[in-house]
């Protein structure tokens, strides 16, 4: 124990001298072996392109099973649309909602580094497996002979969704940890890397969409032309590289502890303020427990001030006069400091703009199913060319990667110098900007559907289950308005979640801020479910039915719109109320 302590007040020592010399990091970072690391030999940009490299590789994975994975269900697996769409969004849901465990692993116990070492490990495996399930013949379903298609036996579903379902866990451990481990590399006590890091936030969602664009162009094509082994064959390679160039800039990485499970220290502060229920909160924060030490209790993490909202909650921190007799303040269970109250007020306000996060990630579903699904009844050739409906999706990527820089370089300064904000924007506005986007790019999508639909009735194609002579290209629109908006929405929900948790919480935030992808797009199976069932009650044909020649998608389509035009004005309520974070 008392090398343990020494090692901790050589480092708080340390940290007094790095704010004064700048030589060492202020913010509590260390190198693998866990010593303090110099500025000018570790992190900033010198330690991001193995960071961002390893993510565009494993989003080039991702993005090569995720894209097409719905095409694959329908002509390989022979299920239908409805079928075919909520296995693809309760799979993609399952892929954001994973990244809670391995947040809570990576803030608790293994820190971030080990946490991605580990989880990249099970991917790699559930990416050869999937592979495996598309190559080898007893592990394929039959081809179609004519209109008859048989059907996957059991063993066959059972090792494709055994794969599929490897990779969610193994992006559980990766996407809440890579983007927090990014940022790691920026000292968050200099303010020439405190910007730094607002930059790297873009260009780590750049990098995601390289490795999507080449998913959505070129693993698509392969897919489509050359065969399903080769096209999960060449992720799973990608997934390989990523991992080499993760291990590959480790000595130049920034490193910060794990500081203890966040669940647990939540759950102490809400049984410590239950059991002082009775006792009052004095007016005078400064009465209220915190340690002497310039450093939090909790390893990995910086005081919080007292802030006056949820005073309920600042029972945990009264020192009760039993203990002042005792003098025994050790106990988490019945005194909390004000920094874990803090911890857990910080996710409480967070809450509200979660949630308005879910209804758009239903929007962004849509590109990866029922986008695919309207353009497979579109014309998808160019001359003796046939476009894969979902390649369509790289406008999507297009658009980010047009955006990005074009943030970046030129919008945030010029904002910057109307708003005095170091960001140009705060990531309050930059998300509330998406989500206007994001109602947009569904109008853009209804209005394909009305043309393409009233083509159909004009040349009498409703009964035939064909294409429309209508150009798939005029889904552009829909796919490059979903990538402004995910440009602001996505990467403001990184910054937002990042810098507004706690120290010690911030791959569970990271996580948190992923569940309303998972949410989003379970709420977009449920609404799928919902409608399916009223729009079909009475043998009526329904909105998205097998042949959508028959269907009203638009109708759909209208029906997101609404819903995101809800969820924007709540959003703005919210975004005006919210308080932000002050470190002690």
């Amino acid at each position: 124990m008392g090398s343990i302590e020494e090692e901790r007040l050589l480092l708080e020592e340390g940290n007094i001298e790095n704010k004064s010399s700048g030589l060492y990091t202020g913010d509590g970072s260390v190198d693998i072996s866990g010593k303090p690391v110099l500025k000018q030999n570790t992190g900033n940009w010198r330690a991001c392109p193995f960071i961002l490299g390893t993510e565009c590789c494993e989003r080039l994975a991702y993005y090569g099973i995720a894209t097409n994975l719905v095409s694959y269900l329908t002509h390989k697996l022979h299920e239908g649309n409805v079928s075919a769409a909520r296995n693809v969004t309760t799979w993609q849901g399952t892929c954001y909602l994973t990244p809670l465990i391995g947040a809570v692993l990576a803030d608790a116990y293994w820190g971030r580094y080990w946490t991605i070492a580990a989880f990249s490990t099970i991917y790699f495996i559930g990416m050869c497996t999937l592979t495996l399930s598309a190559s080898i013949p007893a592990l394929k379903p039959a081809e179609c002979v004519g209109a008859l298609c048989p059907s996957a036996t059991p063993a066959q579903y059972a090792v494709f969704f055994f794969g599929l379902y490897l990779i969610a866990l193994g992006t559980g451990g990766i996407k809440p940890c890579v983007s927090s481990f990014g940022a790691d590399q920026f000292d968050d006590t200099d303010s020439n890397e405190r910007v730094k890091k607002g930059s790297f936030f873009n260009w780590f969602y750049f990098s995601i969409n390289i490795g999507a664009l080449i998913s959505s162009s070129l693993i698509v094509w392969i897919q489509d032309n050359a065969g399903w082994g080769l096209g999960f064959g060449i992720p799973a390679l990608f997934m390989g590289f990523a991992i080499a160039s993760f291990f590959s800039g480790t000595s130049l990485y920034r490193f910060q502890r794990p500081g203890g499970s966040p669940i647990t220290r939540m759950c102490q502060v809400l049984v410590a303020s239950c059991r002082k229920w009775n006792l009052e909160v004095p007016n005078d924060s400064t009465l209220l427990y915190e340690t002497q030490d310039k450093a939090s209790a909790i390893e990995g993490s910086r005081k919080i001030e007292h802030s006056d909202e949820l005073r309920c909650l600042d029972k945990a921190a009264v020192v009760s006069d039993a203990e002042i007799k005792s003098g025994d303040f050790s106990n988490p269970w019945i005194l909390c400091t004000v920094t874990q109250v803090e911890e857990l007020k910080i996710l409480i306000r967070m809450f509200p703009i979660w949630a308005t996060g879910i209804v758009f990630s239903a929007v962004y579903a849509q590109m990866s199913t029922l986008f695919v699904e309207q353009g497979m009844v579109m014309d998808t050739s160019i001359g003796s060319f046939t476009i894969p409906p979902a390649s369509l999706s790289s406008f999507d990527v297009i658009s980010v990667i047009f955006w990005v820089p074009i943030y970046d370089k030129i919008i945030v300064p010029i904002a910057r110098k109307f708003t005095g904000k170091e960001r140009g924007f705060s990531e309050l506005q930059r998300m509330g900007i998406g989500l206007f986007l994001s109602v947009l790019c569904m109008s853009a999508a209804a209005v394909v559907e009305i043309n393409r639909l009233r083509l159909a009735r004009e040349l009498e194609l409703v009964d035939q289950n064909v294409s429309v002579p209508i150009s798939i290209f005029w889904q552009i629109p829909q796919y490059f308005l979903l990538g402004a908006a995910e440009v602001c929405t996505f990467i403001g929900q990184l910054e937002f979640f990042y810098d507004q948790s706690p120290d010690a919480m911030r791959s569970l935030c990271s996580a948190l801020s992923l569940l309303t992808t998972a949410l989003g797009n379970y709420l977009s199976s449920f609404i799928l479910t919902v409608v399916t069932y009223f729009t079909t009650a009475g043998g009526k044909t329904g909105w998205i039915p097998d042949n959508l020649n028959k269907g009203h998608l638009d109708y759909f389509f209208w029906l997101l719109a609404g819903l995101s035009i809800f969820n924007m004005l709540l959003y703005v309520v919210c975004a005006k109320k919210y308080k932000q974070k002050k470190a002690g």
